[in-house]
């Protein structure tokens, strides 16, 4: 029996090593109410979680109050977590344009002032070259110059957290929320800018050249 045992751990030794799932990846965007945006993007598939947060300033720790107040140069922004092997950061990105009125450089709906402005923020040169060409392709879609486009591409600092309250506010203040979506008016922007594609994930629209 010691030559079969032998046998079976030399066969086992010979068994392809399983493939390494490919690693968490990050994408910090700052799009208005982190309430909304959170909502919109822990949604789709592949995106493993969404955390609401600041970005942007040089102020440590700071905190909703200090944000919404203005001043401390950060942004309401989230941070999400996502599988690159079922969403890809250049589909996370077209989501997210989909999702915020790039046409707007003064805030984002009701929201006014620049905490909540429109940024991607973007680690090395990879993401800020995916960030560039989704810029580009926004602009295309909506037939429009890029410059004519308010979203800013950003390196970025740190994130840091909101407090716990601002977690999973959609789910956890569902009438609340609902409310404050409505009057805001966010999603009747979002189909005057987008039409049918708002807060969709589907393709670029490429307009057909000129003759």
């Amino acid at each position: 029996m010691a030559w079969l045992l032998g046998l079976v751990l030399l066969l086992a030794s010979w068994a392809p090593a399983p493939a390494l799932a490919a690693p968490t990846q990050e994408a910090v965007l700052a799009g208005g109410c982190f309430w909304c945006l959170e909502h919109d993007l822990e949604v789709l598939a592949g995106v493993l979680d969404a955390q609401s947060g600041y970005s942007g300033g040089s102020l440590e720790q700071p905190t909703y109050g200090q944000v919404s107040a203005g001043g401390t140069g950060h942004q309401e922004v989230v941070l999400v977590k996502f599988d690159p092997a079922r969403i890809s950061y250049g589909d996370l990105l077209r989501a997210y344009w989909r999702n915020i009125d790039p046409l707007d450089g003064g805030g984002q709906f009701c929201d006014r002032g620049s905490s909540y402005s429109s940024v991607i923020f973007v680690r090395g040169d990879q993401q800020r070259s995916q960030a560039q060409a989704s810029l580009r392709a926004a602009a295309a879609e909506l037939r429009r110059p890029a410059e004519a486009l308010k979203v800013q591409i950003k390196p970025l600092k740190r994130f840091w957290p909101a407090e716990n309250y601002h977690q999973d506010y959609a789910e956890l203040n569902k009438v609340k929320y609902n409310y404050y979506r409505w009057a805001c008016g966010r999603d009747r922007r979002l189909d005057s800018v987008w039409g049918s594609r708002a807060r969709s994930g589907r393709a670029w629209i490429v307009p057909a050249a000129k003759n």
